[in-house]
């Protein structure tokens, strides 16, 4: 996904589950506090229990809870991300001092220092991982449950198998979900969208790939779903993949179904979403083994103007004025001209600074430069500087791409127009682009469709959304 990923607003990161906690940005203030002793013994037996906040990070609201407890070797504690599925992550150091309650996750370089209120029901406090933010936890019975719905349960009318293969940047290791019956079936790969995620595609407990590929394995269709380098059993790192050697990864995964007897190898085709989006139809142009595309989200123009559209509508989902819109737009603009030539993180690093300092009497913020090394990855230099429609010109096989009509990621009007385009100069006779009314980037049924959103919908994926995919593909691989 783009989601983080666009030089928006000035936000800390947030994690996603396949991640676990190593990005997981938000640091610490010092709380001094002084009470008699009887005080003092009174506040430790009551820091133990399970305690719920929620952590305002700007575009991201995220519920977090604690677990506190005490034994003869001493005080421990685990941390839940709630809204993003991460539970029970191991708290290295928990330290109590009288009301005061102070813990470690140097995993994530994340500390928490907190002050439990005179009657026991708040601890409140600053979390610390890059940036300093408030967090009040509250005492409670139990720590809420994330409700994902539509998350498959079994049992299952389809089989599904973990695999594996290789190429030259090392091994991919995915799940393949298989009709029962009699074969061979049409299939579709799994591409995802940008960051390290893994082969359900999985954010704030939402797995969205393990609910398309259960309604389309219902549906008499196998699906490859693949976790991404550096995620579960796949080796390499995501952020080193150019969109080239994503796209090397795609033609493996290709392969490798087209080994299958059970897998038609005449029918199998790809699903991309947001980055994905992109990755597909640039791999469908450089191999005649895939007989169709869907692209979920997927851009029509360079990732740069991509981004740039984002932290537009970003910000104004935020309600941030147009002044400070224009402000953010100008710092992105100035990100690039440092990155556009230079992928050397240092050489790019010294043309930003030596930029801003023509405007500005500071040196930037650690925040901007740290933007700046993000753009210098082979995975985001590769995609911001690509015109997804120089690939889109040489795609002849069936294409459907959609968007939600309330997606503030990759804007429905700035790239379906674009991608459709691309499409006629390729002479394509057999695409459709869908803008769906009310869904969001994720394809959520949204209400204010804002990022901070998408940890608090219950809905992984639309209805709408995959009925539109299944009828479409059932169109073009069953009949």
């Amino acid at each position: 996904m783009l989601m983080g990923r666009g030089i928006p607003w000035l936000t800390p990161r947030v994690v996603t589950p396949s991640r676990k906690c190593e990005d997981f940005q938000f640091m610490t203030t010092r709380t001094l506090w002084i009470m008699a002793l009887a005080g003092v013994a009174w506040a430790q037996s009551s820091m133990e229990g399970n305690w719920q906040g929620t952590l305002d990070a700007g575009a991201m609201k995220l519920r977090l809870g604690l677990h506190v407890s005490k034994s003869d070797a001493g005080w421990k504690s685990t941390f839940d991300s709630i809204d993003q599925g991460a539970m029970g992550l191991p708290v290295a150091v928990t330290s109590v001092s009288g009301p005061s309650l102070h813990f470690e996750m140097p995993a994530i370089q994340a500390t928490f220092d907190g002050k439990l209120s005179a009657d026991g029901k708040e601890i409140a406090g600053t979390f610390t991982q890059g940036v300093p933010l408030p967090l009040t936890f509250k005492r409670m019975d139990t720590v809420e449950a994330v409700q994902r719905p539509q998350t498959p349960k079994a049992p299952f009318p389809y089989d599904a198998i973990d695999v594996s293969y290789e190429n030259k940047l090392g091994k991919l290791a995915g799940t393949l979900t298989i009709p029962r019956g009699a074969g061979p079936f049409p299939a579709a790969l799994m591409i995802t969208g940008s960051g390290p995620q893994n082969r359900d595609e999985e954010l704030f407990g939402h797995k969205p790939f393990w609910v398309i590929a259960d309604y389309l394995s219902r549906r008499g269709i196998a699906v490859l779903r693949v976790d991404d380098r550096g995620v579960g059993g796949s080796a390499g790192k995501s952020s080193q993949e150019t969109l080239d050697a994503m796209v090397a990864d795609v033609l493996s995964g290709i392969e490798f179904l087209k080994s299958r007897k059970d897998i038609n190898a005449k029918k199998i085709g790809v699903i991309g979403h947001s980055e994905g989006g992109t990755v597909g139809p640039l791999a469908a142009s450089r191999s005649g083994d895939i007989a169709f595309v869907v692209m979920m989200a997927g851009t029509g123009v360079t990732g740069e103007q991509v981004m740039y559209r984002q932290a537009e509508l970003v910000g104004k989902s935020m309600g941030v004025g147009e002044t400070a819109i224009a402000r953010n737009r100008a710092v992105q603009e100035m990100i690039f001209r440092a990155v556009r030539q230079e992928t050397d993180e240092k050489a790019a690093v010294g043309k930003f600074h030596a930029e801003w300092r023509k405007e500005n009497s500071a040196d930037p913020p650690e925040s901007l430069v740290s933007q700046v090394k993000v753009m210098t990855s082979p995975e985001m230099h590769s995609f911001a500087f690509y015109d997804p429609a120089e690939s889109l010109r040489k795609v002849k096989v069936p294409v459907l791409a959609m968007n939600g009509s309330r997606d503030v990621q990759v804007a429905p009007s700035q790239n379906l127009p674009a991608i459709k385009a691309a499409l006629e100069a390729a002479g394509n006779k057999d695409f459709q682009t869908v803008e769906l009314p009310g869904l969001n980037h994720l394809f959520q049924t949204c209400q204010k469709c804002t990022l901070a959103e998408y940890s608090a919908i219950e809905e992984t994926i639309s209805p709408q959304a995959l009925d539109l995919m299944g009828k479409w593909l059932t169109q073009h691989t069953l009949r």
